[in-house]
């Protein structure tokens, strides 16, 4: 609360400030004029040197790199054409009892030569007359009545506080337009119900332009008038988002005395809302209901008929310059948002969008040094992915050959991508991809600073800076850019990384070349996300893995997701059969299979040389080791045991073992656990299938579910070794061996069918009556991924529509989980980290719901919920080196 207030203070000084500064100058000004004497390029310089003034004095409250950015492009926002593109602010009744603190926030925009349209409000004082004269206020659904009587006292009261605030802004040498009609045409709302209260059906912007290109700030009221010229009374915050429809400008401020929006539990300000991403998600939270709903759903409403370069902010007045020039902003900032992507090729992202942004954006492009087909051209020669986000307003381009140190060869960002932070959300999905990164910039790169805060180090010769993360050692980076500048990646104007080049060849102006290792901090320029509040807080801190069994599909699986994760390192991989040979698909370091035994497992726990354990070992192999690491933990100088995740079935029936599907049983009691029993492949899909209908399951009639799955599901058995005498391993079913078709198996009681049964029993409304799966299995000549349908008799008749939402309601803010209308095929799942539903059906009688799942068995039926449990147990983000599909 001390650091909120100070910066607030600072940033009321710095407006106070600037408005004394200028208002010095305009009385100067009005002297020379009286005489007559002066010119209009002298005026024209004094303006000048005031936003200069002013521009300076914006420094103290955030870099000089946000103060510019931000200026530029809401200077750059306006036009002559269509003057009121940068802001509509929306002054709550009760900010209006800080008039001087309003006055002087609106003047300091002024300065600078911006010109928000003002509409404002009068709550709180017109209830004050109206009580005072014995009546009551009267709300129908957060809407006024207005009978005649209060509409006269409303007229009044906005009127007064109209020129109020008009009278304050000139009084600070802000010229200010008072437009009180005119603008708003409406039909009645209710006329029997809300009595003289309007629906906005016409926006005239004429009179607030001419207020513009007359140099005066619009300020108006919410009266409308209808056709005929009644006068209706309108909801400001109505006014204000019909007002933005029309204008379409860049920023919607609402002004109101609590400075943004809070958490309903924790009492935390919400930073920031994307929209695109959190609305559903919030919508559901039990702490968002009443008022802040409703405003969700208006700002929703609001946005999406505005371009995509729009947002709203929540903010007090002390704090407004705060919000719109640094990026880290003071209130609650809410945006469409972004849905981010990341392809291996241009043609997900789609061609000629791709070539125009090249053609666009591409300093090379634009200076004629490169072509947008030379820079395809280029793209062909080796692996690469392209992230961004569905609009396009930023994308980067990682080349990462096999093996080798990635490099992002692209970063280009529109204006909006800018403003809005989605250069650093695609830069931030890159870092969980990868541990190592290295790019370049110019010298003259008008956001070099950006740069230099994300990167570990920084090299500079020849015009221009070569920057990376993820290494320390400067040995390390001779060596990778050695490689870089052998293989073509990079030019030879970095190598070596040292001395400064001849000064022949240096860049004019730079007189020297510098390295830094020092570790650079991000400014508190990215602003979280709304629903981030609720949860635990991450860390970063790395953390060793050691994996028992690794010869199988799932251990494999497992090796390729670890190899991108950000913070886990896999240190031990025991194998019996593959003891002395390197593994394979793991790009962090290099490891040798060991084959551990259970008393180097106990010692290894007793020492603290691993944080964790995963053991992908076949039914009943697991406990020996279980113990081992439990004798270690009991002697362990910390006190503290690792984490265990069991990928076999040996304790998912054990109460002491915390079962770990957080879609269904909750993140907290995996967060706090250190031994987690990962659920089967089968039994995963089956569960998801059935908990959004266990209300409806008709009592002593179960449900059934077949399921079908690829020949991995069967597992591996030893091959014979290959010619360098390694061991090999095999299918156990081969697709050969079942001619095309597929083939039933373990036609009762399979373990999948009881581990279904016991878990979703614990959420039913009466666990004393289990639930019991009848579950039939398949298997067939695909090699991954799980189609499970599911037959369902009902205890009451719904619709298939009604069956959909139950799964949108129970899934809809899930990233790992897919609803789709469509049955899904092998196409939705193989190779995804996600589980998709679809194909709601109910027959004819309405008795009998078909639904059906689909997952990949080797990742969201394994592997890839694995890390899920290890990321929630190890403090990490529940995500981090799973790529949302």
């Amino acid at each position: 609360m001390l650091a909120a207030s100070r910066v607030s203070s600072l940033t009321s000084h710095v407006a106070r400030q600037a408005v004394q500064v200028t208002g010095q100058r305009q009385a100067v000004l009005i002297a020379v004029r009286r005489r007559g004497n002066v010119s209009v390029r002298s005026i024209q310089s004094v303006a000048q040197t005031d936003r200069d003034t002013i521009t300076r004095l914006l420094y103290s409250i955030g870099t000089k790199r946000e103060v510019e950015r931000h200026l530029r492009i809401f200077s750059s926002s306006s036009h002559p054409s269509q003057p009121a593109k940068f802001a509509v602010i929306k002054v709550g009744g009760a900010v209006l009892d800080q008039i001087d603190e309003l006055a002087l926030s609106l003047s300091f925009l002024y300065r600078v030569g911006l010109y928000p349209v003002v509409l404002h409000g009068a709550g709180p004082q017109l209830n004050s007359i109206i009580e005072s004269e014995g009546v009551i206020p009267d709300y129908i659904d957060g809407i006024r009545v207005t009978d005649a009587k209060t509409l006269q006292i409303a007229r009044r009261v906005f009127l007064e506080q109209n020129l109020k605030l008009v009278g304050a802004l000139e009084k600070l040498g802000t010229r200010a337009r008072p437009i009180t009609s005119g603008v708003f045409t409406a039909d009645y709302l209710d006329k029997e119900k809300y009595r003289l209260v309007g629906n906005i059906t016409r926006v005239d912007k004429r009179p607030i332009e001419a207020s513009i290109r007359a140099g005066a700030l619009p300020i108006l009221t919410s009266l409308a008038e209808t056709p005929d010229g009644q006068i209706l009374n309108v909801n400001a915050d109505i006014a204000a988002g019909e007002l933005a429809k029309e204008l379409e400008p860049m920023k919607i401020v609402f002004l109101n005395e609590k400075g943004g929006m809070f958490h309903g539990i924790t009492g935390e300000k919400l930073d920031v809302i994307n929209l695109d991403e959190e609305y559903e998600q919030l919508m559901k939270e039990p702490w968002v209901k009443y008022g802040t709903k409703l405003k969700l759903r208006e700002f929703k409403e609001l946005l999406d008929h505005l371009p995509r370069s729009s947002s709203v902010a929540v903010i007090s007045a002390d704090n407004l310059q705060r919000e719109l020039f640094t990026d880290s902003g003071a209130g609650t900032l809410i945006r469409r948002g972004y849905r981010l992507f990341k392809h291996n090729s241009i043609d997900s992202v789609g061609a000629d969008r791709f070539r125009q942004v090249i053609h666009d954006r591409d300093p090379e492009v634009q200076s004629g040094a490169s072509s947008v087909t030379s820079v395809l051209s280029d793209l062909q020669k080796t692996p690469y992915t392209i992230y961004g986000d569905e609009p396009l307003d930023a994308i980067a381009i990682v080349t990462r050959p096999e093996g080798e140190v990635p490099i992002m060869t692209k970063l280009l960002a529109s204006r909006n991508g800018v403003l809005n932070n989605v250069v650093d959300n695609v830069f931030n999905a890159i870092k969980k991809d990868h541990r190592k990164l290295f790019w370049t910039a110019k010298v003259d790169d008008d956001n070099r600073s950006w740069h230099f805060e994300r990167a570990d180090g920084s090299f500079t010769r020849a015009g221009k800076s070569l920057f990376w993360y993820g290494v320390q050692d400067i040995a390390e980076v001779q060596k990778i850019v050695k490689d870089f500048e052998a293989k073509g990646r990079l030019e030879r104007a970095y190598l070596p990384v040292g001395p400064s080049a001849p000064p022949e060849r240096a860049f004019p102006g730079a007189t020297r070349s510098y390295s830094t290792l020092a570790r650079r901090q991000v400014p508190s320029g990215s602003r979280g996300y709304a629903t981030a509040v609720t949860s635990q807080p991450t860390s970063a801190e790395p953390k060793r893995l050691a994996l028992i069994g690794a010869r199988g599909y799932t251990g494999q699986a497992l090796t390729s997701l670890l190899s991108g994760h950000p913070y886990i390192d896999l240190t031990h991989v025991s194998s019996r059969q593959l003891a002395g040979y390197p593994l394979q698909g793991y790009t962090k370091s290099s490891i040798t299979h060991t084959n551990l035994s259970v008393e180097d497992v106990e010692r290894m726990e007793k020492d603290g040389e691993v944080d964790a354990w995963v053991m992908a070992l076949p039914n009943g192999v697991c406990k020996p080791f279980v113990d081992a690491i439990d004798r270690g933990a009991k002697v362990r100088s910390s006190g503290e045991s690792s984490v265990i995740v069991d990928l076999s079935a040996d304790y998912r029936f054990e109460s002491g073992w915390k079962y770990g599907l957080p879609e269904l049983y909750g993140r907290d009691g995996i967060r706090k656990s250190k031994r987690i029993s990962n659920p089967g492949c089968y039994a995963t899909s089956t569960q998801l299938l059935i908990a959004p209908l266990l209300k409806y399951v008709k009592p002593a009639c179960g449900p059934t579910v077949f399921g079908i799955s690829g020949y991995s599901g069967a597992g591996t058995v030893a091959g014979t070794n290959d010619a360098d005498g390694k061991p090999t391993t095999v299918p156990k079913v081969t697709p050969e061996s079942l001619a095309g078709g597929f083939r039933p198996y373990s036609l009762t009681d399979h373990i999948h069918e009881r581990e279904a049964g016991r878990h979703l029993t614990s959420l039913l409304a009466d666990p004393t009556n289990p639930m019991k799966v009848a579950f039939i299995p398949s298997v067939a000549p695909w090699f991954s991924g799980i189609i499970s349908t599911l037959s369902l008799p009902l205890s009451e008749k719904v619709t298939a529509r009604d069956v959909k939402a139950l799964y949108e309601d129970k899934y809809g803010g899930e990233k790992l989980i897919h609803i789709k209308s469509g049955v899904p095929g092998l196409l939705d799942i193989e190779n995804k980290h996600s589980w998709t539903v679809g194909g709601f059906q109910v027959h004819s009688e309405g008795d009998r719901a078909v639904v059906v799942g689909g997952l990949d068995n080797l990742l969201k039926g394994a592997a890839t919920q694995c890390l899920q449990n290890l990321n929630l147990a190890l403090g990490y983000d529940e995500y981090d080196g799973i790529s949302i599909d």
